[in-house]
C-alpha cells in the first residue's frame, strides 16, 4: 500500500493512493456532509452534498466519486462550497414536510443537522404549495415509509439490491414526483428489512416497533452483544428510565464490527429485547429463607444422582461459578444443545442455527451437550429451557422468566441486568456491559451462589 500526501483545509495528511476521497476523509474523522454514500453499499452520487473544492478544478467535485492522488489540495469549509451545500439543502427541503415535532428521526436526522450547519434560511415555498406524497405507507411487517420526508438517497434501494439481494424496493416516477416504493405485489419481508431504518438519513423509513415510542434524546445507548444466536453481532441497546417507571429497553441498533456483523443485524436480533421484559420472574424473596430451603434440598441429596443444567446464553463468568459448584457437590454438568437448534433460522448472512449466545462457552468448559438420560433424583437448573423435560424427585430452578415450576424457584437477573463475557461461533471473546437497572433488582447467578455456599 503506497501513501500519498494531501492537504485538507491547509492540514496535511497521509492517505492511501487511489482511495476514494470520502473514505479518506471519514477515516481521518473529518466532518463532511452526505446523504447517499454509505460505506457498506458504496456511492450513488445523487445527493451532491459531499461537494469539495479541489485546487485546479473549475468547479466543486463530489468526494464520493473522486480518488485521492499526490499533492491534492482540498477545501471542505469555504464560502463557495458552503453556498453549494445551502443550495442543495434548499432543493431537498422544497417539498419536505414541516413535521419534525412528530418525526421519530428528530434528534438524529442528517437533514436537521445539515440545515443547522449550512442552511438557516426561510423557505421560498409555502406549506400549501408543497408537492404532497404518501404518508404512513406500509412496506411490510416491520417498516413504515413516509414518502414526503424522503430525500431519495436510495440507500434503502441499494441495500435490497446489494446486501439482501431481494430487490423489493425501487424509485417510481421522475423529478420532484419521484418516490420510493415496493415492487408491485411484493412487500419488505426480508429477515434484515429493518436495517433500512438505520440507513435512512432522515425520517422517511421508520420502525413499526419503535414508532412514536420515545424521543431519541431521552435514550441512553449501551454497547452490547446480541443474544439471539451464536454469531455475536455487535449492537447498541437504547434504554430509558422514565419517571415513576422501571428502566426499559426501547430498541436495539447495529454497532459496526467489520470482523463479525459488519454494519447490520437481523430483525430477530433487533426485536429480541422484548423477551427481556416479558413474563419476568422477579418475585421478592427472603434470602435467608431461600438459603434454608436450598441447603435442606442439597443435604437430602448428598448421595443421590444430581444434574446441574446450564443455559447456553449465560456469561463465561457465570458458567465458571456453576462449574465450580457442580464439582463441589459431585453433580453432572449438562447443557442439552438440541434445545437451541433451529436449522431453518440459519442463513448465509449473519444468522446461525443455534439460537443461544454462548454455546462455544459451554464447549470451552467441556460441559456435556449430548444428553441421553433425563431422569435424576435432583435437578438444579440455571435457566436452561429444557428443564421442563427432565424428571426429578426434587428440583431447584434459578430462572429469569416465569417459565418453569420447581420445588424451589429462585429469581435471577437477566443478561441485560448484569455484565459478562460471551464466546461467539468463531471463538471471539466479547464483553457485554450491564444495560438496565430495575427499580427492584434481583441477584445475579454469581451473587446467589456466593450467598448460598
Amino acid at each position: 500500500m503506497s501513501l500519498v500526501t494531501i492537504s485538507v483545509d491547509g492540514k496535511h495528511m497521509n492517505v492511501e493512493d487511489g482511495k476514494l476521497l470520502i473514505d479518506a476523509l471519514i477515516e481521518n474523522q473529518i466532518d463532511l456532509p452526505y446523504f447517499c454514500y454509505h460505506e457498506a453499499i458504496g456511492a450513488e452520487g445523487n445527493c451532491r452534498m459531499c461537494m469539495v473544492e479541489i485546487e485546479g478544478q473549475k468547479r466543486p467535485q463530489i468526494a464520493c466519486d473522486t480518488f485521492v492522488k499526490e499533492g491534492m489540495e482540498i477545501r471542505i469549509d469555504s464560502p463557495k462550497v458552503n453556498k453549494v451545500r445551502q443550495d442543495i439543502l434548499e432543493l431537498e427541503l422544497i417539498n419536505h414536510p414541516v413535521d419534525c415535532p412528530t418525526c421519530d428521526q428528530a434528534g438524529e436526522c442528517s437533514l436537521q443537522d445539515y440545515y443547522m450547519d449550512y442552511g438557516l434560511y426561510d423557505s421560498h415555498i409555502g406549506k400549501s404549495e408543497k408537492n404532497k406524497k404518501g404518508k404512513k405507507v406500509d412496506l411490510g411487517r416491520n417498516v413504515m415509509l413516509d414518502q414526503e420526508r424522503c430525500v431519495l438517497c436510495t440507500r434503502c434501494v441499494r441495500f435490497t439490491q446489494k446486501i439482501t439481494k431481494t430487490g423489493e424496493l425501487g424509485v417510481a416516477h421522475r423529478g420532484d414526483h419521484s418516490y420510493i416504493t415496493t415492487v408491485p405485489g411484493r412487500g419488505m419481508e426480508s429477515e434484515y428489512s429493518m436495517n433500512v431504518v438505520d440507513l435512512c438519513p432522515v425520517g422517511a423509513l421508520t420502525s413499526k416497533d419503535f414508532r412514536f415510542n420515545q424521543r431519541v434524546w431521552f435514550l441512553k445507548p449501551v454497547e452490547s452483544i446480541c443474544h439471539g444466536c451464536t454469531k455475536g453481532c455487535n449492537i447498541y441497546v437504547d434504554h430509558n428510565k422514565e419517571k415513576y417507571k422501571d428502566d426499559m429497553i426501547f430498541r436495539i441498533r447495529p454497532r459496526i464490527n467489520k470482523e463479525i456483523n459488519g454494519h447490520f443485524i437481523c430483525d430477530y436480533g433487533r426485536l429480541s429485547y422484548k423477551t427481556i421484559h416479558e413474563n419476568r420472574y422477579m418475585e421478592k424473596v427472603e434470602k435467608d429463607e431461600i438459603k434454608e430451603k436450598f441447603d435442606s434440598i442439597i443435604a437430602k441429596n448428598k448421595t443421590t444422582k444430581t444434574a446441574v443444567l446450564v443455559d447456553a446464553s449465560l456469561y463465561l463468568e457465570e458458567m465458571a461459578t456453576i462449574l465450580q459448584y457442580a464439582e463441589s457437590i459431585g453433580a453432572e454438568l449438562l447443557c442439552p444443545s438440541e434445545t437451541y437448534l433451529d436449522e431453518s433460522f440459519e442463513d448465509d448472512m449473519l444468522r446461525t442455527k443455534y439460537k443461544c449466545s454462548n454455546l462455544q462457552g459451554i464447549k470451552s468448559f467441556d460441559i456435556t451437550t449430548e444428553v441421553s438420560d433425563k431422569e435424576y433424583d435432583l435437578v438444579i437448573n440455571f435457566n436452561h429451557p429444557d428443564f421442563v423435560n427432565f424428571k426429578a424427585k426434587q428440583s431447584i430452578s434459578f430462572q429469569t422468566h416465569n417459565n418453569f415450576e420447581a420445588d424451589l424457584k429462585i429469581p435471577v437477573a437477566a443478561h441485560a441486568e448484569t455484565s459478562g463475557t460471551l464466546l461467539n461461533i468463531d471463538n471471539v471473546k466479547q464483553y457485554c456491559n450491564k444495560i438496565i437497572e430495575p427499580n427492584d433488582p434481583v441477584l445475579t447467578i454469581n451473587e446467589w451462589m456466593e450467598y448460598l455456599r
